[in-house]
């Protein structure tokens, strides 16, 4: 359990959340929700105990095991497969352990590392590591790749897998679902699903929370309210509670109002002094009801582009690839219209971004046709253009470079659209956050009165506000959409059509989103049963000549032991069985003194003990000979 007692989390002067209290108990899965600058980092800091809260304080029960994920990998030469293994770190001291007791032919440090292996399911561990990974979308050949072969994205996938290798209690993501493809955040979903500890996931994307809470923590104006359901269920009570609110508020101004007018017309008259008196209690007795305070939503509109030309831009049987001779893929056709709502899905690494590099013109053809109209106007959107934002000039410079005729006061109204008002829109852009220059790159775009959109990964580090706002003004947009994203909410509701990237071919796909989805659940399951086999195999291969030497030698040792313990076992029984007949013989309590009497009695309960001690050392052996047997025979 996580205990909140009215907490008070400050950053600087900034209240961020006051006079919050809370317990988390097991099996909660909770979605952290609000507004960027919230407080919802903060506290995450606080129940990892980077940060001490102002005022009160959360306790965490001590025996509980906490996971996270690291933002960055210290050994880089360490293979991702250890690295991801080594989440359970109680699983890594037991296999040195047993490395140092095998070394030393130390038996009763063997049995009761082999016990404690088999407490923890450590022999089933590789097994679990492999299928992570694999959930991960890593293939079999990566797990033994050292981890400075990988990208940032493929490394905080790793970060993700060591994570939930940690067999943890309480498990805390932060936005896991950036940098993944839309395979494997529907991987991660049912994992997650399956998780029983508590979970506390903060995330902008409302379908993720949708498939894995159920409750979500809304960050607000300094408080945190705890919702009971998954995120539609919250948006839905959270309205039905404005509007309640809104209304009691209403009808409290109207009372006091009437009240305040009932003393101030009769107050002073001596008839009616009794009557306003008691008026002047009822007011004093009405509770204070805060209005609903209303919120500036976020909303933007793309501009109406000039032209409109049937088709924008066809591709026949086109091989598209950034080094000649080396297609990434192969006999693309594609016919892209005013009309086109096209989603690409496919793992990461399989050509969806090269897709729509090659579409907007920034990669060669190397075969087949690519006929663009001459109208073609695109506006290209990704994640790395951000990048070339000049982040020493404002807002009003980067529309200025776009067209330098425009007005000051004509810049200044269009910013105002994404919400860059008065002095925001002079500031130079150094720090501003990810979703703010996302937004700058986004004006920019719409400026320019795109008739062909291309998004790749266009929701990444925004808020919920500015997702929606997204997805609205593309529903509504005059030309062609081409979306790259993880986000299920996006594509559902800005696609009508779906293409699936894999193995060097774009197909499209005949169906819905959910009906991938669930053929993505098939695949990764099969996905991980192999990996497991292979992980499997991978193990054995990692007993070394030494390691089978000694196991062997135990095993022999011990099948030798095991007929001792049977034959110690057999004598003392039959000792205790003459004490018995002794002591069951009434002429014993006749021919023998008391004092002989209770000293055959301590006797025969020495033996006793003396046979348990064998029983156990018997029950041991046999145990750790079924282990090692498996373990040389797997």
């Amino acid at each position: 359990m996580i205990d909140f007692n009215q907490i008070t989390l400050r950053v600087g002067t900034k209240v961020l959340i006051e006079d919050f209290s809370m317990q988390i108990h097991n099996k909660m899965h909770v979605g952290l929700v609000g507004k960027n600058g919230t407080g919802k980092t903060s506290l995450f800091n606080l129940i990892l105990g980077h940060y001490e809260a102002d005022k009160g304080n959360v306790h965490i029960q001590p025996h509980l095991q906490m996971a996270h994920v690291e933002q960055e990998i210290r050994n880089i030469d360490q293979t991702a497969f250890d690295y991801v293994l080594s989440g359970d770190a109680e699983l890594i001291e037991l296999r040195q352990a047993e490395h140092k007791a095998l070394a030393a032919n130390d038996g009763i440090a063997i049995s009761h590392i082999h016990q404690e292996l088999e407490r923890i399911d450590g022999y089933r561990a590789d097994s679990r590591a492999a299928a992570l990974m694999t959930g991960l979308g890593f293939d079999p050949e990566d797990l033994h790749q050292p981890i400075a072969h990988f990208s940032g994205g493929w490394r905080m996938r790793l970060n993700i897998a060591k994570a939930l290798m940690c067999r943890s209690d309480i498990l805390l993501l932060d936005e896991p679902t950036n940098h993944l493809d839309f395979e494997t955040v529907v991987w991660l979903e049912n994992w997650l699903k399956g998780y029983q500890g508590i979970l506390i996931i903060i995330s902008h994307d409302k379908e993720f929370l949708d498939h894995t809470c159920n409750y979500i923590l809304h960050l607000e104006q300094q408080k945190a309210n705890l919702y009971k359901g998954n995120y539609a269920d919250f948006q839905r009570m959270r309205a039905e509670k404005l509007i309640l609110q809104q209304t009691m508020y209403e009808k409290n101004e109207k009372t006091k109002a009437h009240l305040e007018n009932f003393i101030r017309r009769f107050g002073a008259k001596a008839t009616k002094a009794k009557q306003a008196q008691s008026r002047v209690k009822a007011l004093a007795k009405l509770a204070d009801i805060a209005p609903v305070v209303a919120t500036n939503e976020f909303t933007f509109s793309f501009l109406k582009p000039d032209r409109l030309p049937d088709p924008l831009l066809t591709m026949d049987n086109v091989a598209i690839g950034y080094e000649v001779g080396k297609p990434i893929l192969n006999n693309v056709n594609l016919t892209l219209t005013p009309d086109t709502r096209l989603g690409l899905l496919g793992k990461n690494g399989e050509g969806k971004s090269t897709l729509i590099k090659a579409i907007a013109g920034q990669l060669s053809i190397e075969n087949g046709d690519y006929t663009a109209s001459e109208f073609l106007n695109i506006g290209y959107f990704a994640q790395h253009q951000l990048e070339y934002l000049t982040v020493t000039e404002s807002p009003m410079w980067h529309i200025q470079m776009l067209d330098p005729l425009i007005s000051t006061q004509e810049i200044r109204n269009f910013l105002g659209q994404f919400d860059f008002h008065g002095d925001k829109a002079l500031e130079s852009i150094e720090r501003f956050s990810g979703g703010e220059k996302a937004r700058l790159a986004l004006a920019m775009i719409v400026y320019q009165k795109p008739n062909l959109l291309l998004l790749d990964e266009p929701t990444n580090h925004l808020d919920l506000e500015m997702r929606e706002a997204i997805a609205m003004a593309l529903q509504a947009f005059e030309g062609g959409v081409v979306i790259v994203s993880h986000d299920a909410s996006l594509l559902e509701m800005c696609c009508d059509q779906f293409a699936v990237v894999r193995n060097h071919r774009v197909s499209l796909y005949d169906g819905d989103l959910e009906s991938y989805r669930t053929q993505v659940v098939t695949e990764r399951s099969n996905d991980e049963k192999s990996a497991a086999g292979t992980s499997t195999e991978s193990t054995e291969a990692k007993l070394d000549f030494n390691e089978r030497k000694n196991l062997n030698a135990r095993l022999k040792k011990l099948e030798r032991d095991m007929p001792k313990f049977e034959t110690q076992m057999a004598k003392i029984e039959e000792k205790i069985a003459q004490l018995d007949d002794i002591l069951g013989d009434s002429d014993t309590y006749l021919t023998k003194s008391h004092d002989d009497i209770q000293a055959l009695s301590a006797q025969k309960d020495q033996y006793a003990a003396e046979l348990s001690a064998a029983e156990e050392a018997w029950l041991m052996a046999s145990d750790e000979i079924e282990t090692i047997t498996n373990q040389l025979n797997a």
